[in-house]
């Protein structure tokens, strides 16, 4: 945790990290024709061009809907704001679109701790567990992605940080059912805060 305390290049997941996860995916798949196995975004790719941009746009309105009514997960508006005051680069990553991800920030309060082109979405980056958001960021920043914090509540998160280098906290899950993948596991923004303090 000592190692973490001094960490000044945080990078935030969004939907179920930064927020209380509403996302229903089982549902968002049945209602999009993709079997339960598959990723959402690899499917979609994968889908001629024209079934593909209006799965799109079905998904894009439907994660519009809960974004707009995005509330902050336990701690997150402290551990964010704490991280802002002490001068701390942060970012999000994101496999939700840009406009998504700036719309849950101003739902939850937090859209001024963030510079718009630190916030990378699934058109800014390749979708996790690829690296490539968590290297831009790096290289944007002109840091190593050793000095990269990656904190998520899925695999994906966990995974690209691993990809890349970087290190990673697991957040919003009572258990850590991937401790190869993790650095550290908090239950909540609330505790990991607590950690930094």
């Amino acid at each position: 945790m000592k190692a973490l305390r001094e960490a000044r290049h945080w990078v935030f997941d969004m939907d179920g990290t930064l927020t209380l996860a509403v996302h229903d995916f089982p549902a968002i798949k049945r209602a999009l024709g993709i079997p339960q196995e598959d990723d959402i975004l690899h499917h979609l790719a994968a889908l001629p061009a024209e079934e593909a941009a209006a799965k799109h746009a079905w998904l894009l309105e439907h994660e519009r809907e809960l974004a707009v009514a995005s509330r902050p997960a336990p701690g997150a508006i402290e551990l964010v704001r704490t991280l802002c005051e002490r001068g701390c680069q942060l970012g999000i990553l994101t496999r939700n679109a840009h406009s998504l991800a700036l719309l849950t920030l101003q739902a939850i309060g937090l859209d001024d701790c963030f510079a718009r082109a630190d916030i990378l979405g699934r058109d800014e980056a390749p979708p996790k567990p690829h690296p490539g958001g968590l290297l831009h960021l790096a290289e944007r920043w002109s840091v190593t992605p050793r000095e990269l914090v990656m904190v998520g509540d899925y695999r994906f998160d966990l995974e690209c940080a691993q990809a890349a280098g970087a290190r990673s906290v697991l957040v919003n899950l009572p258990d850590n059912p991937w401790p190869e993948l993790t650095e550290l596991h908090a239950q909540d923004c609330a505790q990991l805060l607590a950690g930094l303090s």
